[in-house]
């Protein structure tokens, strides 16, 4: 190598060195992409929306969402996130099982978890609940193991897909029970909910954050909220745990992730102005109509919170005997 090219070499390293840490200093710079791997209307955009509003202030910057529902239990479109350029200008906003479950159901999502995300911060949580069709004659979980073992192959139960949570438990449900439903998964849960109001299936599972404006308005029946504790936004709704399914236990977390690579100065900027955002008035009030609760904290609690949900998904999983695709 000549003179000429070593010190070619040189002034482009030291350029390199000099942008990248100007670019984390700036940013955001311009428009800050949330991606949805689920449809429009369901629970993940509703919040992805809530969010995005208060993020845009707080980063001074305007934040769109966009949804991608690829299907594959949100699998599809976390994967665009994954291999989209690690600037922070292409964000991920997922139920946490997306990352830590669907790997266990599918023989190749088209990524590693750990190694191609990026934590930012741990957005809200809030409870599952399962719900029938107002013409489905049960008022509990027995009643509904009861009546589908007198009707096999009758009761069809929707999710957001097959291995997202609301998945995981309804086979687990079948396989505690030895009820014969049939699964029929959608690609999120705004068409299953569609689909359960209509009757074409007659049992569903997912996040209060979609089903409350519908119980509250008696267009589905909650039979019970998959925890160990009541729902003040469901007084009277069983727990599993208090209908005898203490397995049944199960909640839909959402985190918001980067693609791995990302500069550290620009994940602790988001990660500084979700907790704002998550403190604010209108979240608190938007999540709160959404039966959530707001988390925040730092970006260990992520990968901490994942690695605890990683081994609960794999015994739930397994319990349910679930093979993968």
């Amino acid at each position: 190598m000549t003179v000429r090219a070593v010190l070619a070499a040189i002034f482009a390293a030291g350029i390199a060195a000099i942008a990248g840490p100007a670019s984390a200093q700036t940013y955001p710079a311009r428009t800050v992409k949330i991606l949805v791997p689920f449809p429009a209307g369901g629970p993940t955009d509703l919040v992805a929306r809530l969010v995005a509003d208060r993020l845009s202030a707080g980063l001074g910057q305007s934040v769109i969402v966009e949804d991608h529902p690829g299907g594959a239990g949100g699998s599809i479109g976390a994967k665009t996130v994954a291999t989209a350029d690690p600037d922070g200008y292409t964000l991920l906003l997922t139920p946490v099982d997306v990352l830590t479950q669907a790997p266990l159901v599918y023989r190749d999502v088209g990524y590693d978890p750990t190694k191609n995300f990026a934590p930012v911060a741990l957005i809200m949580t809030a409870p599952l609940v399962v719900v029938v069709n107002p013409s489905v004659p049960v008022k509990t979980l027995p009643e509904l193991a009861d009546y589908a073992k007198a009707n096999p192959g009758k009761i069809r139960y929707g999710s957001p897909g097959f291995g997202t949570s609301p998945h995981v438990v309804g086979e687990l449900f079948k396989a505690t029970t030895g009820a014969n439903i049939i699964h029929v998964p959608y690609r999120g849960s705004a068409p299953a909910l569609n689909d359960l109001l209509a009757g074409q299936v007659q049992v569903f599972i997912d996040t209060i954050t979609i089903l409350l404006p519908q119980i509250k308005g008696g267009k589905v029946r909650p039979l019970a909220v998959l925890s160990d504790k009541p729902s003040s936004y469901l007084p009277g709704v069983p727990t599993t745990v208090a209908a005898g399914y203490p397995m049944l236990q199960s909640v839909y977390t959402l985190g918001l992730y980067a693609p791995a690579g990302t500069p550290a100065s620009i994940i602790s900027k988001l990660n500084s102005a979700a907790n704002e955002t998550l403190k604010t008035a209108t979240v608190q009030a938007g999540l709160s109509k959404l039966g959530a609760v707001a988390l925040g904290g730092s970006v260990p609690d992520v990968s901490a919170y994942m690695a605890a949900n990683t081994k609960k998904a794999a015994t739930m999983v397994a319990a349910a005997g679930i093979e993968p695709q």
